[in-house]
């Protein structure tokens, strides 16, 4: 988790990510983080429930990771001035315009493989730098997750240079 005491950075990594992707690779101006241990009998060595918000000039992002939640919620929501977007899970989108939801289309992903992305990233296939396995986008990551963690363990926001 987030646990300053040395346990894994790894938890929001899939939030921190996303959106980072959906930013375009803008790093957040600041991020503030809290951390709970809510189940120690099951969890006794980390943390795990995160809430990691993440601010930038014209968006905020809210990161929720928990092992706590009574099932699996893979979702992702984006708000704008006109509408709403969320992904209900890896297959199915809805939007909302107003009053009224209804499912959007989505595409096959263009690498299902691990193994052939890597091929074609190594080949030179891939140019986009906004790749959510981009180097670029993982480096941020990274300094995404320390940032929440310093913030979940000394209480206060911590701005990004």
């Amino acid at each position: 988790m987030l646990n300053g005491g040395g346990a894994s950075r790894d938890f929001g990594c899939y939030g921190a990510n996303l959106m980072t992707w959906l930013m375009r690779g803008q790093a957040p101006l600041a991020i503030t983080a809290t951390i709970k241990r809510i189940k120690p009998e099951v969890y006794p060595k980390v943390d795990d429930d995160a809430v990691i918000v993440l601010e930038y000039p014209n968006a905020t992002g809210i990161i929720e990771a928990s092992w706590n939640w009574p099932y699996s919620i893979k979702d992702l929501e984006v708000f704008g001035v006109g509408g709403y977007l969320q992904a209900q899970d890896g297959n199915h989108i809805r939007r909302r315009l107003r009053s009224a939801y209804e499912q959007v289309d989505t595409k096959a992903p263009a690498y299902a493989d691990n193994l052939v992305y890597l091929r074609d990233y190594l080949a030179g296939k891939i140019k986009d730098r906004n790749d959510l396995s981009s180097l670029e986008n993982n480096l941020l990551v990274v300094r995404i997750l320390e940032a929440a963690s310093e913030s979940a363990r000394t209480g206060k926001k911590v701005y990004l240079r």
